[in-house]
């Protein structure tokens, strides 16, 4: 029997520059917004547009990567899983958000295109950064969420040859 199957494809427009943080055990984490919209003709065929808000996060390399290469306003390839998380707010209430755990991301748009013009034409920062170098899947799972009691240390032997631009 199959297991099943948790996997995201989504190509819009970053909301914000990504935040790239550190966690006490030294792994890196960048978060970002990406918008994605759609079009449509309502009943009385008016057109209608729709955007949708993902929050995004990419561990370790991938991270440190979309953190010096991506910016506001520049559109992206994001592909990954779905992660909800719950916890308890600052007024006592319990809270949950879904997020994208991204394991390949490709920056799209050429030069002059959206907020990161300086970074040149559509480059990739895939799975390479988290470990797998010919598009299989990583030997070692990528830590999916910041957890202090959960090993968040991944590959180790990255260099910069690894990086596929």
């Amino acid at each position: 029997m199959a297991r099943g199957v948790n996997k995201v494809i989504l190509v819009g427009n970053l909301g914000k520059d990504p935040e790239l943080s550190y966690l006490p055990s030294g792994q890196s984490v960048a978060k970002f917004s990406l918008a994605t919209s759609r079009s449509y003709k309502d009943k009385s065929g008016e057109l209608k547009e729709e955007t949708e808000w993902h929050n995004i996060v990419a561990w370790g390399k991938l991270g440190e990567i979309c953190a010096q290469y991506l910016s506001k306003g520049r559109q992206a390839y994001i592909e990954g899983r779905i992660q909800s998380r719950t916890w308890e707010g600052k007024d006592g209430n319990k809270r949950t958000s879904v997020d994208i755990v991204a394991s390949d991301v490709q920056m799209l748009g050429g030069r002059g295109e959206g907020a990161g013009a300086g970074s040149g034409g559509g480059g990739s920062a895939s799975r390479a950064a988290s470990g797998s170098r010919s598009g299989a899947p990583a030997s070692e799972p990528v830590p999916s969420a910041p957890d202090d009691n959960f090993d968040q240390s991944g590959p180790a032997s990255i260099t910069d040859d690894d990086i596929p631009f």
